[in-house]
């Protein structure tokens, strides 16, 4: 595929979707401090990030005089009675993380941001994620494997963690981290279908 827009993310499940939605990209290594503003709402705090890795994008961009192409930049978060969680900062907070989603109902926002010479779009995806009861032993096992150190909520939907889910609303690509219906609708507003 020839790459019309810029991710800018490291994802590779953004990176398979996009791919999935036959749209070409070139991935930009951006960094953005992810933390929450004091008070900061779970919608506000996803489209806030979404919008400033696009930003982050751009300036790489410019900074690099590549061609210019809209730069997409999505972010995800789970958030449990209004508490955000983001990604775990080591193994104890997955196990923390996962002991918290154990038998509960939770929200999955990502919102997705495209930047082209100043102007910004974002759209944000809500899911709805029921986990059901998980053990001491099966969080140690899914801790032990890995796949939750750079999740948001410290799970995976489209992998192993799918046996603690009884069920889910909303766009399952959204709660993978990029929702492509949303996605699509932004692009195409920048002239890339």
């Amino acid at each position: 595929m020839i790459p019309r827009i810029y991710l800018a993310s490291r994802s590779a499940r953004r990176r398979q979707l996009l791919a999935l939605a036959s749209i070409g990209f070139e991935v930009l290594d951006i960094e953005v401090d992810e933390s929450p503003l004091s008070g900061e709402a779970p919608p506000a705090y996803v489209e806030r990030l979404a919008g400033a890795k696009a930003a982050a994008g751009w300036q790489l961009v410019l900074s690099e005089r590549l061609e210019r192409r809209p730069v997409l930049a999505a972010d995800t978060t789970v958030v449990v009675e209004g508490r955000i969680l983001g990604k775990p900062d080591g193994e104890e907070g997955a196990r923390d993380m996962l002991r918290v989603l154990a038998g509960r109902r939770h929200e999955v926002l990502t919102a997705v941001a495209v930047l082209l010479d100043g102007h910004l779009e974002r759209a944000c995806s809500r899911g709805i994620v029921q986990f059901g009861d998980v053990t001491a032993a099966e969080i140690e096992d899914y801790v032990a494997s890995g796949e939750p150190m750079d999740k948001a909520g410290a799970y995976a939907i489209q992998g192993a963690a799918q046996r603690f889910i009884e069920r889910s609303e909303g766009s399952f690509s959204g709660i993978m981290g990029l929702p492509l219906y949303e996605t699509v609708q932004l692009l195409r507003r920048f002239g890339v279908t």
